[in-house]
């Protein structure tokens, strides 16, 4: 079914299937619109009154916007559901105390994603928040940018860890179909995407290599990065000089994603991978938080023909919001453009909104503000 299709039908099936008349249906969507537009914190507002100043939409145009969105299933193709604040006193503490550089880290990201299922003041910040986007799913990253399983479970624990604890809130969706069901319960979903094909890196045989992509699949993961910038053993990634492609390796990993049942994303891979990867694969391939480079050319960007075959491919590619990769300092009206030209150029069944950016509670410039001034660090690898 396209996605077009998708989106008519799905709610009403949805609502359906649990019982939910047509008029309470209507009555949800009132609701949901006065979630979208009541009660805004000072942050979202301010955000809000800037889209609305550079769109300028009609009120007419504004109603209509806000009740189509409201009525929908809307699936950020990739991004980051809200961030707590840390804890500045306890983060602070740790930090004087001698903590490695690790340990801070592991710290601030626990905090950052799992602090509002205990503390009442960030679990209002991240309910608020996603009730304001009105947002039904989330294609969460839940990995770090490498190939290490072991550090690609962190995150996922903590995601897996929010969902089991606030399923009546948000639920870890393992089926499209649980997606359909949040919707129709008013609730939010989270699918999993790892950032990175777990390898064990001993490099024995293909099939020992490649055993942890069935392993993270059973723990919730439905997406992977083939690379992060950087060339590794799959292929080059978008931030080398060199557009090598994939490696045999590469293929290989490809073709034991589609019979998993993985998604390969190419989001952060060169535009040689990129192509490579649409045109071996078996099932879909998407560049989950992109842009079009016939508009701004840029690392992150993919040329007409990596999305041609992407979208041959049965897949997407999801515009992300960050300013730099879309037109320099590029606004909403940038990321529109993006959108309109994949639409245009390629189907509309083909382009997303893949954000690439979170939500951070309003409690967070003070809480940093406790913590002491850290040395300098060198930049990441993965950067």
């Amino acid at each position: 079914m396209q996605r077009r299709s998708f989106l008519q039908a799905s709610a009403v099936a949805s609502l359906a299937s649990a019982g939910v008349s047509h008029t309470s249906a209507s009555a949800d969507g009132e609701n949901s619109m006065r979630l979208l537009t009541d009660n805004l914190n000072p942050q979202i507002q301010h955000a809000r009154d800037i889209a609305l100043e550079i769109l300028k939409p009609s009120a007419a145009e504004l109603e209509r916007g806000l009740r189509l969105h409201a009525e929908s299933i809307v699936f950020d193709s990739y991004g980051f559901s809200p961030r707590a604040a840390i804890d500045g006193d306890v983060m602070a503490a740790t930090m004087e105390a001698g903590a490695s550089p690790q340990e801070i880290e592991d710290l601030q990201e626990d905090m950052t994603m799992t602090r509002y299922i205990t503390d009442p003041a960030e679990q209002h910040e991240y309910q608020s928040a996603w009730k304001a986007s009105g947002v039904t799913c989330i294609f969460q990253n839940a990995g770090q940018e490498c190939q290490d399983p072991l550090r690609l479970i962190k995150r996922l624990a903590r995601f897996n860890f929010a969902t089991e604890l606030m399923r009546d809130f948000v639920a870890k969706a393992a089926v499209p179909a649980d997606v359909e069901a949040a919707k129709a319960a008013g609730r939010h979903a989270l699918y999993m995407t790892g950032n990175g094909i777990p390898l064990t890196q001993e490099w024995n045989t293909k099939e020992d290599e490649l055993a942890y992509v069935k392993i993270f699949f059973q723990l919730g993961i439905r997406m992977m990065h083939l690379t992060y910038q950087r060339r590794n053993m799959i292929g080059d990634g978008c931030g080398e000089t060199s557009n090598a492609g994939l490696s045999d390796f590469g293929r290989t990993a490809i073709a034991e994603m589609n019979r998993i049942g993985v998604i390969p994303d190419c989001a952060h891979s060169g535009w040689q991978t990129s192509l490579e990867a649409a045109k071996v694969s078996s099932h879909p391939v998407v560049a989950s938080h992109a842009t079009c480079a016939a508009i701004h050319p840029h690392i992150r960007s993919k040329p007409d023909d990596v999305i041609k075959a992407i979208a041959d491919s049965g897949g997407y590619i999801g515009i992300c919001c960050i300013s730099k990769f879309l037109r320099g300092a590029g606004d909403i009206s940038a990321l529109l453009d993006h959108i309109q030209y994949v639409t245009k150029n390629f189907g509309v069944d083909h382009v997303a909104i893949g954000t690439d950016v979170a939500y951070s509670s309003q409690n967070s410039g003070a809480e940093n503000r406790k913590l002491p001034k850290r040395a300098r660090s060198r930049e990441p690898f993965r950067s």
